[in-house]
């Protein structure tokens, strides 16, 4: 692959995209709490967005099938943490670059907290990015996915889909526009939160007691003495 190719999320249409990414995630991240979040980006320059509630990032890069960043791991395998490890999970198309995006989702929800957001952001394939992008890359564009194919999986998972929304501009331009046509934008945005876990009361069973044994003696009765 040549380094147009792996350029193309430095490009000045996606940095731009990027930022727009950004200020439509605000809103809905910024009450976001918690000490951990988890970052997978396609470069190890996106930073992640500035919240007041949440303490430390994890920031991966996903590419050539391998993460790397904070840490070193081969993409195919499961995420090297612990289950319900973030209270919030930034996946920065990094759907678009999975060799397995399925497991990747999956495994988002694995190590995301109970009530934890995931946010996932990407390229839409139906918008005028697609032939822009199969040009920039000659022909070996990431694989884009619709939200609605998203949808389908985020539903077979423990979440909860809260907010869905095209974002960007109409067509990739190297600068913002403000009067974007966000219905028809080039990128989305989705949130989803992972289900409280649901705590069942112990029903418990009544257990029956021997009755105390009365060793009085009868009225006029009278014990007999030990020979």
């Amino acid at each position: 692959m040549s380094q147009r190719d792996l350029d193309i999320y430095s490009s000045a249409p996606l940095r731009s995209l990027l930022a727009e990414e950004t200020a439509a995630l605000m809103p809905g991240l910024q009450r976001c709490s918690g000490t951990h979040a988890l970052q997978v980006s396609v470069s190890q320059d996106h930073s992640p967005p500035v919240l007041p509630l949440l303490g430390n990032w994890t920031r991966l890069k996903l590419h050539g099938g391998r993460y790397s960043g904070d840490l070193n791991a081969r993409g195919d395998e499961p995420l090297p943490f612990v289950d319900d490890a973030f209270e919030l999970i930034l996946l920065r198309h990094a759907l678009e670059v999975s060799s397995t995006p399925q497991e990747l989702l999956e495994e988002a929800c694995r190590v995301l907290a109970p009530g934890g957001v995931l946010a996932i952001t990407g390229l839409h394939p139906f918008s005028a990015w697609l032939p822009w992008m199969m040009w920039r890359t000659r022909g070996h564009a990431p694989a884009m996915r619709s939200p609605i194919l998203l949808e389908r999986w985020v539903r077979r998972i423990e979440l909860d889909i809260e907010h869905i929304e095209r974002i960007g501009q109409l067509w990739p331009r190297p600068h913002a526009a403000m009067d974007s046509a966000h219905v028809f934008g080039g990128g989305y945005l989705m949130l989803a939160r992972k289900r409280r876990r649901v705590a069942t009361p112990i029903r418990l069973k009544p257990k029956t007691m021997p009755a105390p044994v009365s060793v009085g003696l009868a009225p006029g009765a009278r014990r007999n003495a030990a020979s």
